[in-house]
């Protein structure tokens, strides 16, 4: 029996190799952190497809992404092939509220010096300049319609941060902070849009109220191009933002100004302004202050504030340079379940709301709209684009792309693969050089068919496309329009001017020609 000895022995060796192998690779945080077991969990995922045929759930049932949407994201992260075979297995015409882009029997070609696939340098710029319907002393157009959403450094691990910002940067997107101030983990070449929450962390004086001067000092030492201030999110909307005890690390308390361990709960609502009019006054002190486009971050709840602000900024002339819009569906990290589920709009029913508001008013062209939650799937950014967006913020989508694996466990400190997580141990799975061209190459796979969806459209640019050509099925008999349903009144609502078309079309170049070409279509305005 000797043999058997030797036999245990060469296993005992080569489990010792693959411990050492799977906590010294880089590639997969699962393994770093979970050696050999973890490779269960893939051996798992390899084998789902056959087993759920018979078993558990179809790969359209899991939430808040489903196991498509999942694949999507992570095979466009690595740069593999992102593609589905036999069709599709959705329920189409049983499914309320399925969205279908309507495309042209005569498509458009790519346009001159478009690649034939994703690349992080050939960047579909926004149509609208932040911050030029204000005369901003420093606006810009961005180069990216798609930009990594607000997480704080306390919400997410700092090599999450570090890998997202990187990713950003080689992708040539914007990044917003979140609230809890900037850190050295989001200086990894990253351009940044620096959100001031109601708790003013990294601009606030010794009593925890605003300070000027904090924000200048904080702006001035990092490449910030603009300013987001947080009204509520579609996490936890009417609550201030929650970092769980367990987070609170001495790193986490120093930059915040919070006691080491203890839950940091923001209020609800800001001290520095509390109507409209205020806000507009705070709104135009800070744009003066700092040169930059200062916009807001709202989910969707009351109606008459939007329609205050709207006739506020028309007769005024001041207000915000951007909105973004949080759906009620949106969300990274710990939040009361009643507030997830059941407060506030969700996106595509309460853009529209705040979005024509502004329309009726005639001032929606002077300002840069933003959509958040869930819309980091190509499918609903086009119609968040077809509503009248102009830019996309993409938070889950990017944690998924930099090693998220929907474990739903943010709000615990006990993220499995480092991405929400303070803890050193579970950190180390994730290693920022690896993960940060994942983040790059799923923004520019998300640019990429974004503009594949325009082109079957007959539009040049994602943001032409308009509401009237995105259908929404009812049910197995009935459908309506993405503009019907939102109760545009006008075709042209959700789409760029025409000064915007011929300002974009002189920034980028592949445009040039096409908007030269369309400039007498009347169906082009």
């Amino acid at each position: 029996m000797h043999w058997l000895w030797w036999v245990l022995i060469a296993l005992g060796v080569a489990f010792v190799a693959m411990v050492v192998f799977d906590r010294l690779q880089t590639h997969k945080a699962i393994l770093r952190n979970y050696p050999v077991l973890g490779h269960f969990r893939y051996w798992l995922e390899g084998v789902g497809p056959e087993l759920r045929q018979y078993i558990v759930t179809s790969n359209n049932e899991e939430r808040p992404f489903s196991r498509d949407e999942r694949r999507w994201i992570y095979s466009s992260a690595k740069g593999q092939d992102n593609t589905f075979g036999f069709g599709s297995d959705a329920q189409m015409e049983r499914t309320p509220g399925y969205l279908i882009a309507r495309q042209r029997t005569f498509p458009l070609e790519p346009l001159p010096g478009e690649p034939a696939g994703p690349d992080e340098d050939f960047t579909v710029p926004c149509a609208k300049v932040w911050g030029a319907g204000h005369n901003r002393a420093k606006a810009f157009r961005p180069d990216s319609i798609v930009y990594v959403s607000a997480m704080s450094y306390g919400a997410l691990s700092g090599r999450a941060i570090e890998a997202l910002n990187a990713g950003a940067a080689a992708a040539h997107c914007l990044h917003n902070t979140g609230e809890g101030g900037i850190s050295p983990h989001h200086l990894q070449g990253g351009d940044l849009i620096f959100q001031v929450g109601t708790a003013y962390f990294g601009c606030r004086d010794g009593s925890g109220a605003f300070s000027l001067p904090k924000l200048l000092e904080s702006i001035d030492e990092s490449p910030v191009r603009a300013i987001e201030i947080k009204l509520s999110q579609g996490a936890k909307p009417g609550l201030g933002g929650m970092l769980p005890g367990a987070k609170v690390t001495p790193d986490i308390a120093a930059i915040r100004g919070i006691p080491v361990g203890e839950t940091c709960k923001s209020p609800s609502g800001h001290t520095a302004f509390r109507d409209v009019d205020s806000m507009i006054e705070f709104i135009e002190q800070v744009a003066d202050a700092t040169g930059l486009p200062v916009g807001i971050k709202s989910a969707v709840g009351e109606l008459g504030f939007w329609s205050d602000l709207a006739g506020r900024m028309r007769r005024t002339g001041g207000g915000p340079d951007f909105i973004a819009i949080d759906g009620g569906e949106g969300g990274t990290g710990a939040a009361p379940l009643v507030f997830s589920d059941h407060v506030a709009m969700p996106f595509l029913r309460g853009f529209p709301e705040v979005f024509s508001r502004f329309a009726v008013e005639g001032n929606a062209s002077d300002i840069v709209f933003v959509g958040a939650g869930r819309l980091g799937l190509p499918h609903r950014a086009l119609a968040a684009m077809a509503l009248g967006c102009d830019m996309l913020a993409v938070a889950r989508e990017s944690m998924l792309a930099v090693g998220c694996i929907q474990a739903q466990r943010c709000h615990s400190g006990n993220c499995p693969t480092g991405v929400a997580t303070q803890s050193s141990r579970l950190e180390r799975g994730l290693v920022p050089s690896d993960k940060a061209p994942r983040s790059a190459r799923y923004l520019a796979t998300l640019r990429h068919e974004l503009l594949r969806l325009s082109r079957a459209c007959g539009e040049p640019h994602p943001g032409w496309v308009g509401a009237d050509q995105v259908e929404v099925l009812q049910d197995a008999r009935s459908s309506v329009s993405l503009g019907e349903l939102a109760g545009y009144r006008d075709a042209s609502w959700g789409k760029p001017s025409q000064a915007d078309r011929v300002s974009l079309a002189h920034d980028w170049a592949p445009m040039a020609s096409m908007v030269a070409d369309r400039a007498d279509d009347p169906s082009a305005r």
